[in-house]
Protein backbone atom coordinates (compact mmCIF):
# COMPACT_ATOMS: atom_id res chain seq x y z
CA UNK A 1 0.00 0.00 0.00
CA UNK A 2 1.71 3.66 -0.89
CA UNK A 3 2.65 5.29 1.83
CA UNK A 4 2.97 9.16 2.49
CA UNK A 5 1.01 12.39 2.91
CA UNK A 6 -0.86 13.76 0.41
CA UNK A 7 0.04 13.22 -2.96
CA UNK A 8 -1.71 16.16 -3.96
CA UNK A 9 0.08 19.62 -3.50
CA UNK A 10 -2.57 21.78 -2.97
CA UNK A 11 -4.06 19.32 -0.07
CA UNK A 12 -0.60 19.50 1.15
CA UNK A 13 -0.10 23.02 1.36
CA UNK A 14 -3.30 22.87 3.03
CA UNK A 15 -2.48 20.72 5.66
CA UNK A 16 0.73 21.92 6.46
CA UNK A 17 -1.37 25.45 6.22
CA UNK A 18 -3.55 23.94 9.27
CA UNK A 19 -0.97 22.49 11.46
CA UNK A 20 1.23 25.81 11.68
CA UNK A 21 -2.06 27.48 12.65
CA UNK A 22 -2.72 24.96 15.02
CA UNK A 23 0.62 24.75 16.25
CA UNK A 24 -0.30 28.59 16.83
CA UNK A 25 -2.36 27.84 18.64
CA UNK A 26 -0.57 25.31 21.01
CA UNK A 27 2.10 27.86 21.53
CA UNK A 28 -0.42 30.34 22.99
CA UNK A 29 -1.99 27.48 25.28
CA UNK A 30 2.18 27.28 26.58
CA UNK A 31 2.40 30.87 26.95
CA UNK A 32 -1.11 31.25 29.14
CA UNK A 33 -0.37 28.39 31.50
CA UNK A 34 3.48 29.63 31.96
CA UNK A 35 1.33 33.14 32.91
CA UNK A 36 -0.91 31.59 34.67
CA UNK A 37 -4.08 32.98 32.51
CA UNK A 38 -7.41 31.65 34.16
CA UNK A 39 -8.14 28.08 33.74
CA UNK A 40 -11.21 28.63 32.12
CA UNK A 41 -9.34 30.93 29.01
CA UNK A 42 -6.62 27.80 29.08
CA UNK A 43 -9.29 25.06 28.18
CA UNK A 44 -11.18 27.69 25.24
CA UNK A 45 -7.61 28.16 23.45
CA UNK A 46 -7.23 24.08 23.96
CA UNK A 47 -10.27 23.72 22.53
CA UNK A 48 -9.29 25.35 19.58
CA UNK A 49 -6.18 23.64 19.29
CA UNK A 50 -8.24 20.27 19.70
CA UNK A 51 -10.42 21.66 16.89
CA UNK A 52 -7.60 22.48 14.33
CA UNK A 53 -6.16 18.75 14.34
CA UNK A 54 -9.68 17.36 14.40
CA UNK A 55 -10.14 19.36 11.00
CA UNK A 56 -6.74 18.45 9.48
CA UNK A 57 -7.57 14.66 10.59
CA UNK A 58 -10.52 15.23 8.48
CA UNK A 59 -8.78 16.93 5.45
CA UNK A 60 -5.71 13.54 5.80
CA UNK A 61 -8.32 11.25 5.71
CA UNK A 62 -10.44 12.45 2.70
CA UNK A 63 -7.46 12.64 0.51
CA UNK A 64 -6.29 9.15 1.87
CA UNK A 65 -9.99 7.91 0.80
CA UNK A 66 -9.66 9.51 -2.47
CA UNK A 67 -6.09 8.60 -2.96
CA UNK A 68 -4.75 5.82 -1.56
CA UNK A 69 -8.13 3.54 -0.56
CA UNK A 70 -9.68 4.61 -3.97
CA UNK A 71 -6.73 2.52 -5.38
CA UNK A 72 -5.96 -0.46 -3.05
CA UNK A 73 -10.10 -1.66 -3.31
CA UNK A 74 -9.05 -1.30 -7.27
CA UNK A 75 -6.60 -3.72 -6.53
CA UNK A 76 -8.74 -6.17 -4.94
CA UNK A 77 -7.42 -4.87 -1.28
CA UNK A 78 -10.99 -3.75 0.03
CA UNK A 79 -10.56 -5.71 3.53
CA UNK A 80 -7.33 -4.79 4.64
CA UNK A 81 -7.88 -0.85 3.70
CA UNK A 82 -11.09 -0.83 5.31
CA UNK A 83 -10.21 -2.78 8.10
CA UNK A 84 -6.72 0.31 8.84
CA UNK A 85 -9.61 3.00 8.61
CA UNK A 86 -12.19 1.28 10.84
CA UNK A 87 -8.92 1.36 13.53
CA UNK A 88 -8.74 5.19 13.02
CA UNK A 89 -11.67 5.73 13.17
CA UNK A 90 -12.45 3.23 16.47
CA UNK A 91 -9.83 5.64 17.90
CA UNK A 92 -11.90 9.17 17.81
Amino acid sequence: MPKGVPRDKSIERTVLHRLKIARGHLDRVISMVEKGEYCIDVIHQSQAVQAALKGIDQVVLKNHMETCVAQEIKKGNSQQVLDEVMKVMEKQ
